[in-house]
């Protein structure tokens, strides 16, 4: 890939990236960088709220694009998504970069190897006490809310673990204790699979007491990991007991996203994270959200 333009609104951030690829382009309009014939694809690492606008304006420009995740914060912007994008003909995928976390690669290797059997249970968070950032991130109106980035993450990380259709999807959502900004403090999404599985997904600015980053209950076993260590537990049955060891992490290799998205405009290899895979983390999240409100569960 040969990287060709940049556009930011601020004059010094085009300035810095002048400074360090002299022989891009830099704009402070993203419509008239459209304009240029040689970009092939555009990378849209915009606040949450405007990754659809631009993303289809990009399509509609006729380039490929890559979207920052969350693909959006809102199901009926994905769809404008996809459907700008199929009609140019054209890559729309989101850089869900953490599919190429080494601790999430081996714990899908496990998994997928059948050694702890069919999950039955899996529950996953990141949090936290303290105050969030006051930045637009805290701003439910610009970045969708508490659930909507860290979440994202994990419920991509969860619908590769469970290969099974969504029932339905409960929500739970703790607002007002940081007054300073918009987003929700606490946030959950129980998602219960077709399978009969479920998924407990937290995020938290209110979590004061530490929980695992993965606890996964399988049929013949289990998997337990924390945020502050390096080895993953694997629990497996055996004659009536149940054995214990430790795996490491596999090598972190995020880029090998852009090696993918290179292959498919290249040489018509697989979306490396396909629309309509980032769709349904949004499609969770909107429907977490709307039984927070109704406390009802939502189907999907």
């Amino acid at each position: 890939m040969e990287f060709v333009a940049v556009c930011d609104l601020l004059p010094e951030r085009c300035s810095a990236a002048e400074e360090e690829n002299p022989d891009i382009k830099t704009y402070t309009d993203y419509k008239e960088m459209l304009q240029q014939d040689d970009i092939d694809l555009v990378v849209v690492i915009l606040p949450h709220d405007i990754h659809a606008e631009v993303s289809i304006a990009c399509s509609e420009a006729g380039k490929h694009v890559v979207s920052e995740k969350p693909m959006c914060i809102s199901v009926a912007q994905a769809d404008a998504m996809i459907a700008a994008a199929d009609k140019a003909d054209k890559m729309l995928s989101v850089f869900h970069s953490r599919r190429w976390d080494g601790d999430y690669l081996a714990i899908k290797e496990v998994v997928e190897s059948g050694e702890i059997g069919d999950i039955v249970h899996l529950e996953a968070c990141i949090g936290n006490y303290g105050h969030p950032s006051t930045w637009w991130r805290s701003d439910k109106k610009i970045s969708g809310g508490v659930m909507w980035d860290w979440g994202a993450h994990i419920i991509d990380w969860t619908l590769g673990l469970i290969k099974s259709d969504i029932k339905c999807v409960q929500g739970g959502l703790w607002t007002g204790h940081w007054k300073e900004i918009t987003n929700e403090d606490h946030g959950q999404a129980i998602i219960r699979f077709m399978s009969g599985a479920s998924a407990d997904i937290q995020v938290s600015q209110l979590a004061s007491v530490s929980k695992a980053k993965y606890r996964i209950l399988g049929t013949l076993g289990g998997i337990e990991s924390y945020w502050d260590k390096e080895e993953i537990t694997v629990k497996v049955s055996h004659k009536d007991k149940v054995a214990e060891y430790k795996i490491q992490p596999k090598p972190t290799e995020w880029g090998q996203f852009y090696e993918g998205v290179r292959e498919h405009i290249c040489s018509s290899g697989p979306v490396p994270v396909p629309a309509i895979e980032a769709r349904k983390v949004i499609a969770i999240i909107e429907a977490a959200e709307e039984s927070a409100a109704s406390g009802e569960s939502v189907r999907l």
